[in-house]
C-alpha cells in the first residue's frame, strides 16, 4: 500500500512540474492520473491472466498491492493443491477399502440412481459401475422386496435395524442380507452381505435339533410309560421311598418332554417366516382361557389377576401360535411373581394398533439381562427357572411368533417392583368386532 501511494505521489509531483513549465497544470495532472490508471488496469489484467493460466504465464512482478495479492493467491493455490492431493488420497483409500470389503456397496443418489459401486456389487447383484452409472437401481434389480425397501426408504438404524433377505439375481445359491443406510445429505448406501454360510449353519442346527428331539421323544415316551405302570403297581405303604423316587423320575422325564416339545416348536418357527393358517381370533376369549389356566397353575399361591380387555378388538393371525405366545408371557408372570402378587393383563387399541400388556409385581429383571431375555436357553434367574421346570425357550418362541405376525415385544422392569411385557400389533393385524364378524361370515 505504501509503495502504491509513493507511486501516486511521484506521478502527481511530475505532473505538477510539467504543468507549471507548460502552463497547463490541470491538463498535465489529468494526463498523469489517466496514464497511472491505464498502467494499473494493464497490471491487473496480467494478474488475472496469471491466475487463470497459472504456470503458462509469468506472475506479475510489480511491487505494492498487486505483489501482495500475487503472494496470497500463490499461497492459497499451494494450500489448495495440498488439500486436493490429500482428498484424492482419501478417496483412493476409500475406494480401495470398499473394494476390499466382502460386502456389495452401492452409493445411491437422491432419485436412487447409482453413483458408485464396488466389485462385489457386480458379483452379488450384477451391477457394473462403469456401465450402470446414473441408472436407477430399481430399474436394474426388479426384486419386489428390494424395490419396496428402496421405494419406502426403510432406513437401517440401531433402533429398528431394518434389513431384508433376498436371493442373488445372478447366482441362485447366494442368500443376501440387504440394508439401506443414510449417507451424506441426500444419498444412501445400499449394502448387500452374503449370508449363505450363516443360513446353511442355521439350517444344519435346526435340522439337528429337530432330528435329535424326534429321536429322544420315543425313549422318553417308553420311560414315562414304565414309570406310570410302576406307579400304579407299587405298594405305597410298603415302599414309600420308591414312590417318591418314581415321582421324581417322572417329573424330570416330563420336564425333558416339555423341553423337546419347545425345541420342536422353535425349530418349526425358525424354518419359515411365512404365516400360515390365518384365522380371525377373538382375543378376549383366548385371554380368558389363558388366565383360567394361569389361575390353576398359581394354585395355593393365590395370585391376584386383574384383566382389562377391550371386548370388540380381534386379531388376524395363527391361533395356535398366538395362544402359545400369550400363555408363555402370562405363565412367566405367574412363575416369577412371589405370592401374594398381582398380575395385570390388558388388551386395548391405541393409534389403530393393538397392545397386549402383562404386568406383574415380581422381583423384576436386571437391566443388563433385558436385551438377552429372548435368547435361547437364557435365564435371568437360573435357580428359580430350574425349580419351576422352565426350559429357557419360552421367550425365544414368543419372539419368533411375533416376528411372523409383524409384531414387536417391549420389556420394562424395575428391580423389586416387577416387570411389564408389551406386545404391539400393527393396524393390519387388528380388527374391530364388526369387521371380524364380517370376515367370519365371508
Amino acid at each position: 500500500m505504501r509503495k502504491d501511494l509513493t507511486r501516486l505521489g511521484i506521478v502527481l509531483v511530475c505532473s505538477l512540474i510539467i504543468g507549471a513549465v507548460t502552463g497547463y497544470v490541470f491538463f498535465c495532472l489529468f494526463i498523469g492520473i489517466l496514464l497511472l490508471y491505464f498502467w494499473h488496469i494493464k497490471s491487473l489484467n496480467n494478474l488475472l491472466l496469471w491466475m487463470k493460466q497459472g504456470k503458462r504465464v509469468e506472475s506479475p512482478n510489480i511491487s505494492g498491492l498487486i505483489e501482495d495479492i500475487t503472494i496470497q493467491f500463490f499461497n492459497l493455490r499451494n494450500r489448495h493443491k495440498k488439500r486436493k492431493k490429500k482428498l484424492t488420497n482419501y478417496l483412493k483409500r476409500f475406494k480401495q477399502t470398499t473394494q476390499a470389503l466382502p460386502d456389495a456397496i452401492l452409493i445411491l443418489g437422491e432419485n436412487n440412481e447409482i453413483k458408485w459401486a464396488n466389485e462385489k456389487a457386480k458379483e452379488y447383484l450384477g451391477i457394473n459401475y462403469q456401465e450402470d452409472i446414473d441408472q436407477r437401481v430399481i430399474n436394474l434389480l426388479r426384486i419386489p422386496a428390494l424395490v419396496d425397501l428402496i421405494k419406502n426408504n426403510q432406513i437401517y438404524d440401531k433402533e429398528s435395524e431394518y434389513s431384508i433377505e433376498i436371493v442373488s439375481p445372478i447366482n441362485r445359491e447366494l442368500q443376501l442380507e440387504v440394508r439401506l443406510i443414510n449417507f451424506g445429505f441426500s444419498e444412501k448406501l445400499l449394502m448387500a452381505r452374503n449370508i449363505s454360510s450363516i443360513n446353511k449353519i442355521n439350517k444344519m442346527r435346526t435340522d439337528f435339533i429337530s432330528n435329535a428331539s424326534h429321536e429322544l421323544r420315543t425313549p422318553l415316551t417308553v420311560i414315562l410309560g414304565y414309570l406310570e405302570s410302576f406307579e400304579d403297581e407299587i405298594d405305597i405303604k410298603k415302599y414309600p421311598d420308591a414312590n417318591k423316587r418314581i415321582l421324581m423320575m417322572k417329573s424330570q422325564a416330563e420336564r425333558m418332554n416339555r423341553l423337546i416339545e419347545d425345541l420342536l416348536n422353535l425349530a418349526s418357527l425358525e424354518t419359515t417366516d411365512e404365516l400360515r393358517n390365518i384365522e380371525t381370533i377373538n382375543v378376549s376369549e383366548m385371554l380368558s382361557s389363558i388366565v383360567d389356566a394361569a389361575v390353576s397353575v398359581s394354585g395355593n399361591s393365590k395370585h391376584e389377576f386383574i384383566v382389562d380387555v377391550d371386548q370388540p378388538l380381534w386379531l388376524h393371525g395363527n391361533k395356535n401360535q398366538l395362544y402359545s405366545a400369550f400363555s408363555n408371557i402370562i405363565l412367566n408372570a405367574v412363575n416369577h411373581t412371589a405370592p401374594p402378587g398381582v398380575i395385570t393383563v390388558r388388551w386395548y387399541l391405541k393409534d389403530n394398533c393393538g397392545f397386549l400388556e402383562v404386568e406383574d409385581t415380581g422381583e423384576g429383571i436386571y437391566p443388563e439381562y433385558i436385551p438377552r431375555l429372548t435368547e435361547r436357553f437364557f435365564r435371568a434367574d437360573k435357580s428359580r427357572s430350574s425349580a419351576k421346570g422352565g426350559s429357557g425357550l419360552g421367550l425365544a418362541i414368543v419372539k419368533h411368533i411375533l416376528s411372523n405376525h409383524s409384531s414387536t415385544l417391549e420389556i420394562e422392569s424395575n428391580l423389586g417392583k416387577g416387570s411389564l411385557f408389551r406386545i404391539k400389533f400393527s393396524d393390519e393385524m387388528v380388527l374391530k368386532e364388526a369387521e371380524a364378524h364380517q370376515g367370519i361370515i365371508n
